[in-house]
């Protein structure tokens, strides 16, 4: 199984586009080589293939972080499954979780929702897709500070809130104070229990 990640970047056309293209593809580029492993389309969309599927959610919480960190934010939609075409670029493999991934996408707009998945089990979908609506109360709402934080957490879990404050440039009572504004706990119980259903399928 494997798990890809559809996205774009919401309300494009009002950024200064060479600014932020270049901020996307660094925030990509982690997660390996371009364009077999992620590749940026048509200016504001892009796709990535997450390789452990459980990992998948935390990936997606990360690129929005960054994004809110510049005050940007995607649409993004992950789907399960297999992957019976390896193309030369992402955007040409093919299988059930590009399916699931590109159906989903299509339908975020109507929806009105940034984040959602779709694994082809409905209960675990109905399930998540609740929770991270949930969560997106407060997501779509990271403010910078909040945003960066919680980019900086993910990509740096054994860190100590005073390790953290190093990186950030605050001190430890500040990262508290963005810890508690962002709900990072609730983000991390999210992904634990996104986990224990990926692990079911």
């Amino acid at each position: 199984m494997t798990s890809v990640i559809t996205g774009d970047i919401i309300d494009s056309r009002k950024q200064e586009s060479k600014n932020w293209v270049e901020s996307l593809k660094k925030i990509l580029s982690p997660f390996g080589e371009t364009p077999t492993q992620w590749e940026v389309y048509r200016g504001d969309e892009f796709q990535i293939e997450i390789k452990n599927p459980e990992d998948a959610l935390w990936s997606a919480i990360l690129i929005k972080a960054h994004l809110r960190a510049q005050k940007l934010d995607a649409r993004m939609s992950i789907g399960f499954g297999d992957k019976t075409h390896n193309g030369e670029k992402i955007s040409e493999s093919y299988g059930s979780a590009f399916i699931n991934s590109g159906e989903l996408f299509e339908t975020l707009k109507k929806q009105k929702v940034t984040l959602a998945m779709r694994t082809g089990n409905a209960s675990i979908d109905e399930k998540m897709n609740l929770m991270i609506q949930l969560a997106l109360t407060f997501m779509d709402n990271w403010l910078v500070q909040s945003a960066e934080f919680v980019a900086a957490a993910i990509e740096n879990p054994g860190l100590s809130q005073e390790e953290l404050g190093q990186k950030l440039g605050i001190n430890q009572a500040a990262v508290s104070r963005r810890q508690k504004r962002s709900q990072f706990d609730l983000v991390m119980n999210l992904d634990r229990y996104f986990r224990t259903q990926i692990k079911q399928l």
